[in-house]
């Protein structure tokens, strides 16, 4: 009996200590919860986003390059998220109505031809979605079958412009409404374009993207396709002073697409501009103070993207450009008021002599019709290039 009662006594011990021990085990899960909860706060109080066009979109490389900068996923840092979307008039989309979507890559026409579509949703857009830095030209590819030797010969013919409301489906509508053509467009991908093209399906693709584009970049000679130039040139009977009015001149080279274009060669067309906006957050807000951090450290590293191992076209990045019919967002406004804009040692009188130069050869170039101011930033930005001159920075 004794031995009974002892065996009670230590089974009894045992399933207290048993019990205590489970108990004990639940104190660190309420723990682990409420810490849970507050790295979850942390974690969304640290995140922006930047929505891109598919992966071969130059946008795509540059949210990047800006989160292998810009990211520090500490506490109290910035935590940079690259999404992928489908650009253009998408992307103001979704920059205004869905969450958690901060900023976008989108090119500088995408406004203009969402505003008109439903003035009670879009009449005050440019209060809503506001620039903060003007990036890179976004050149206009197009590619077409080797019989096709103009681009006026696209009319009536089936055209691929990538995806619905995406930044080529808006440009390319715009410049077919300016010169008056009609298209049948197409909605795929590059390679299902390619594809097309090749099968003789449709009669050209059009990208506009910042060049070099690593799907067109895959292209040869031999798959039976090549560039089609837009210019004055190229387009006797048609008024492009609409489309330059518009769109900046630009030019496709070897360097660019050495298996589609020869030495010393260049295929002139026209070129967008791709911006950094953001929704005009309200001041104040958690979204606002997040974007006023991330504004001060992209601005404040900018000449690091110049550095080797960056995509080339940050060196046509100027923080301090406008854009034409865009607000510039306040905080990046702000930025800017407090930082001086440095150029290289340019006389007044080296610029002007060489800009008249350029000036006189693309008059002549294109029958001394009056120029736009455009095609006046062309030739300067020419000029510039040519005499080395450093793009503004901070200091």
């Amino acid at each position: 009996m004794t031995k009974l009662r002892v065996l009670c006594s230590v089974l009894l011990g045992a399933a207290v200590l048993v019990s205590a021990g489970a108990q004990a085990q639940v104190r660190p899960v309420a723990n682990a919860y409420t810490t849970w909860e507050q790295k979850k706060r942390e974690a969304n109080d640290i995140a922006v986003s930047i929505m891109t066009s598919g992966l071969a979109c130059t946008c795509s490389r540059f949210a990047e390059d800006i989160r292998n900068v810009v990211n520090d996923p500490s506490p109290g840092g910035l935590r940079v998220l690259p999404i992928l979307g489908v650009g253009g008039i998408q992307t103001l989309n979704d920059l205004m109505f869905l969450r958690a979507i901060d900023m976008g890559i989108v090119d500088h026409d995408d406004m203009a031809a969402l505003k008109p579509r439903d003035p009670s949703l879009y009449g005050n857009i440019e209060q809503r979605v506001q620039y903060i830095a003007k990036l890179f030209n976004t050149e206009l590819h197009i590619v077409a079958r080797k019989e096709i030797r103009s681009f006026a010969e696209l009319n009536g013919k089936k055209v691929n412009v990538s995806y619905k409301d995406s930044n080529t489906d808006v440009t390319a509508g715009r410049l077919f409404d300016m010169l008056h053509m009609h298209v049948e467009k197409t909605y795929y991908g590059p390679d299902a374009a390619v594809s097309k093209i090749a099968k003789g399906e449709i009669g050209a693709m059009l990208i506009v993207s910042g060049a070099p584009h690593a799907g067109i970049g895959r292209l040869k000679a031999e798959d039976g396709v090549h560039f089609l130039p837009l210019d004055d040139a190229s387009m006797p009977g048609y008024d492009m002073a609409p489309v330059f009015a518009e769109y900046l001149p630009g030019e496709l080279t070897h360097e660019m697409y050495p298996n589609l274009i020869s030495e010393d060669a260049a295929v002139q067309t026209v070129v967008n501009r791709a911006m950094l906006v953001t929704y005009a957050w309200p001041e104040g807000s958690a979204q606002y103070q997040k974007t006023v951090r991330f504004v001060n450290a992209f601005f404040e590293k900018i000449a690091r993207f110049r550095e080797t191992g960056f995509h080339p076209k940050w060196a046509e990045v100027n923080l301090w450009a406008d854009v034409p019919g865009w607000t510039r967002y306040k905080p990046a406004a702000d930025w800017l008021a407090t930082h001086k804009s440095v150029t290289a040692g340019l006389t007044p009188g080296q610029e002007q002599a060489t800009f008249e130069q350029f000036l006189s050869a693309y008059r002549a170039k294109v029958n001394n019709r009056p120029l736009s101011q455009n095609e006046r930033e062309f030739l300067l930005k020419k000029v510039k290039q040519l005499l080395d001159v450093e793009i503004p920075r901070a200091q």
